[in-house]
């Protein structure tokens, strides 16, 4: 299909543009991306300059009827992108030319720019696609939730400075996981709040002298309303600097367990086992299981935080309104896009396949003078300061590391010789399982806490809270 180059502004122009300008200006073979979104705007553009008799009402259908065919050609393969064109505004616009005359097709650009025309089709390429990262979001998030129900009895250590600190359970600490989750989707759902106003009749940066209804094209494109400032419309790339720092705070969080999959992996813990389906091997070491999923999730983060810094060096010291440095926007969102998706599409059946070493984590759990600080708090109750109790049970600890003991091994003689506040109902306390269910406190790592904990997530997912 072949499309006409002729270009649409070159009215003022005398010389043809340079080959090398177009290819480097060019923006059409990332921004065609934007075919459906460009096509809706412009569709309820031409309906909205009918209703305001700005256009005949004759060519509303013509044009109307015309874009719905160029959608067709473009999800059917059939759609020639021209370099040549530009842009995918311009490409359209060609094309519409072509199908139902210039004259008509002419008529459709009336009251507006590409300024405020590519401002449109961010704006409602951005909210569409946040619905759908936060859809991602929402299904990891339950199988979170699941993963950490099916392992309610799981302890495991926890850490502080990757040193063992004090026992939890597994299922609780997938929930904190589950709670960064649920602020992203808590930010990118304010995003998308953020984006929608509609800036179409902003024009170039000056509005227009037409009498455009941008109430009733804002209303039909599901915009909650429109943007009031035309010079800031058109400039505007707050949303997607701000989708981007989401996704980037987002990539950050999925490192983060990334690298404590790894870490839970490897020989040296063997806290978790990875499915097959998610490793590779080596080249020369034939016993070697690499977690590579992991691994390169946590590496692709760099690039969703590369795409936001380059965004925000763009957009720094840009002056009003529109510059064409603005058309930088595009590609670092996108490929952040793909990034993320392809992230959380793969985070879910890995965590659903992974096994959980429930033995390993009991034992390690234990280890490492884990319930000293409930022994502490042991003493507290007793009336000694909290301060003091922490001397007394450092101690403890000492000796039992000069003497390779562990808690379980000393006698309640012993116990007393650090103070006389211990007594036999100390010993109900130094098993991990009782440091853990001692914590019921809202928001804490017992078993009744983390159970409620489950059972809130569940019914916030059902109702759509989260």
């Amino acid at each position: 299909m072949k499309k006409s180059t002729q270009k649409l502004w070159g009215g003022r122009f005398t010389a043809p543009t340079d080959e090398l300008v177009e290819e480097f200006t060019a923006s059409i073979n990332f921004d065609k991306r934007l075919y459906a979104e460009d096509i809706a705007g412009s569709i309820a553009h031409a309906k909205m300059l009918g209703r305001q008799q700005i256009i005949p009402a004759a060519d509303v259908n013509p044009i109307v009827t015309g874009l719905e065919q160029i959608k067709a050609e473009i999800e059917r393969g059939e759609f020639v992108f021209s370099v040549a064109l530009e842009d995918i505004h311009m490409n359209i616009e060609s094309r519409l030319s072509e199908i139902i005359g210039s004259e008509v097709a002419g008529r459709l650009h009336t009251g507006r720019s590409r300024n405020d025309q590519v401002a449109l089709d961010l704006r409602l390429y951005i909210r569409s696609q946040l619905l759908k990262v936060e859809a991602l979001i929402a299904e990891l998030i339950l199988v979170l939730v699941d993963k950490a129900e099916s392992n309610l009895e799981v302890i495991m250590p926890g850490f502080t400075h990757l040193q063992q600190a004090q026992p939890v359970l597994f299922a609780h600490h997938l929930l904190a996981y589950v709670e960064m989750l649920k602020r992203d989707l808590s930010r990118l759902a304010d995003c998308r709040k953020r984006l929608s106003l509609s800036p179409l009749g902003s024009g170039a940066l000056a509005g227009s002298s037409f009498a455009l209804d941008r109430e009733s094209v804002a209303a039909e494109l599901g915009f909650d309303g429109v943007t009031g400032n035309s010079l800031d419309a058109v400039s505007d790339r707050d949303g997607v600097a701000e989708a981007l720092f989401d996704f980037s705070l987002l990539m950050v969080h999925l490192t983060r367990f990334c690298e404590e999959l790894v870490l839970w992996s490897s020989v040296q813990f063997n806290f978790i086992t990875l499915s097959d389906s998610f490793c590779t091997g080596s080249s020369i070491m034939p016993q070697k299981k690499n977690p590579d999923v992991p691994e390169l999730i946590r590496g692709k983060s760099g690039r969703v935080v590369g795409s936001l810094v380059n965004l925000l060096m763009t957009l720094k010291s840009l002056p009003l309104a529109y510059n064409k440095d603005m058309q930088e926007d595009k590609e670092p969102f996108f490929d952040a896009l793909d990034t993320v998706v392809g992230s959380l599409r793969i985070m879910a059946p890995m965590i659903i396949e992974m096994r959980v070493n429930k033995e390993v984590m009991a034992r390690q759990a234990g280890a490492g003078f884990s319930t000293a600080t409930e022994i502490a708090d042991y003493l507290v109750r007793k009336g000694l300061p909290f301060r003091s109790a922490h001397e007394v049970v450092g101690k403890v600890v000492a000796f039992c590391e000069v003497n390779n003991l562990v808690f379980t091994d000393l006698t309640i003689m012993q116990w007393q010789e650090y103070s006389d506040l211990f007594s036999e109902d100390l010993f109900r306390l130094l098993a991990p399982m009782d440091a853990v269910d001692a914590k019921n406190l809202f928001g804490g790592t017992a078993r009744k806490q983390v159970q409620a904990q489950i059972e809130l997530v569940r019914r916030d997912l059902k109702k759509g809270r989260i």
